[in-house]
């Protein structure tokens, strides 16, 4: 045997991630820190922290109290000039009129072959300002690329904004607490302009957990996210806050997708399902970048769907622990590969397996059976119904 081969060892559980300067930190990277980051993955070319304590845990602390998250990876794409508005009405399918300034809305960037290539949250700062609240791709240097020969006068540019969230049912206390009993009138997917201690923000009633929650992006944010921090965080003591990475086991329970595992590049709107299908807005003769693609698309149906499914068996893991390190091969009872869950926990609330799945049509009937080959083996799944709780999305309006 080559003794180079004999020499290998078994990779540790959990292999560090290396800190150093080439990645960037968020500006509430060394607060956020100092309550005991356990791992971190990178996005946006950041450092992101995904787990504290445990997953089950923090999962608890999200759905019964309340939780502060460093999502400063969120990085903020400012569009802003006199033509802004035209030149964002032509960067998503979603039109722009039905967003007023004060306004926030879910978006996909889509390609011209349809694709998308991000979903962030649009904020309508005003009538020319917007600012998109980044998953995780390159969307500056696709925007960039659009302005060049577009002809139109419009400035696109990273700005110093970065947001937490505090998220949980008792958000609302704290973020009264920190700025008082008019937060409380913002509906739901709407924005107000604030200040705290001298720090300007704009508060969002958004996140990414299905609960009652909040976003508060900090202006000039290389130069306060540690007063911020603190100053969040020392207000959500006295209603028990609790420091938490983003909860996948509760956006995968309520419907929220997870670019770069649910969806990509590859991906269209109108396989997503959910519902999403507003999200394309075929309006007049109005173009946006995929326009014609995505027609033709709707015209002819798709080939795939995302679908929920219910995996029986022993756990498959909470997602964030470590125990998926890459997608679930989804077979036919003949054992033929035919797609993939792209996101699976065990949720602790409903004891049960679930989460989604890319398959062809043909098996993306509720009730299909399918079989899974998940970490723990080959275990028998369902097609079934998604969101997997508070389909209707209450629960965030509250």
């Amino acid at each position: 045997m080559n003794p180079a081969i004999e020499n290998i060892q078994s990779p540790p559980a959990a292999p560090e991630i290396l800190l150093y300067p080439r990645i960037r930190k968020s500006p509430f990277f060394h607060a956020s820190r100092r309550h005991g980051v356990r791992k971190y993955s990178v996005y946006n070319h950041h450092y992101h922290p995904r787990l504290y304590t445990d997953p089950v845990e923090e999962y608890w602390a999200l759905v019964e109290g309340v939780t502060l998250w460093d999502v400063g990876v969120e990085r903020q794409i400012e569009i802003s000039g006199p033509d802004a508005f035209t030149f964002t009405q032509r960067l998503v399918p979603r039109d722009m009129r039905q967003c007023q300034v004060g306004q926030c809305k879910y978006v996909f960037v889509t390609a011209p072959d349809g694709g998308i290539l991000n979903d962030p949250v649009l904020l309508r700062i005003e009538e020319n300002r917007f600012w998109l609240s980044l998953a995780d791709s390159d969307i500056l240097l696709w925007c960039r690329g659009l302005a060049y020969h577009s002809g139109l006068d419009v400035t696109i540019q990273e700005v110093d904004v970065a947001p937490v969230q505090v998220q949980g049912p008792e958000a609302k206390a704290v973020m009264v607490d920190l700025f008082g009993e008019s937060v409380l009138t913002m509906p739901y997917y709407h924005l107000m302009e604030a200040e705290l201690d001298g720090m300007s923000v704009v508060i969002s009633r958004t996140g990414y957990s299905g609960e009652i929650g909040y976003e508060i992006y900090l202006r000039d944010a290389s130069h306060h996210g540690e007063a911020l921090w603190q100053r969040v965080f020392e207000a959500g003591r006295p209603h028990g806050m609790q420091v938490i990475g983003p909860c996948h086991i509760r956006r995968i329970e309520g419907g929220i997708l997870a670019f770069g595992c649910d969806i990509w590049y590859d991906t269209n709107p109108f396989e997503v399902g959910m519902g999403y299908d507003w999200m394309v807005d075929l309006r007049g003769d109005d173009d946006f970048i995929g326009r014609k693609a995505l027609e033709d698309i709707k015209a002819k149906g798709v080939s795939r769907k995302l679908v929920g499914v219910e995996i029986d068996g022993p756990s498959v893991g909470y997602f964030t622990d470590g125990s998926m390190i890459d997608v679930f091969p989804v077979l036919t009872a003949g054992g033929e590969r035919i797609g993939q869950v792209t996101s699976a926990t065990r949720s602790p609330r409903q004891e049960r397996n679930i989460g989604y799945a890319m398959v062809p049509v043909s098996h993306a009937e509720l009730g299909t059976p399918l079989r899974i080959e998940a970490n723990t083996g080959l275990q028998d799944a369902v097609v079934v119904a998604k969101p997997f709780h508070d389909p209707g999305k209450d629960i965030p309006k509250a």
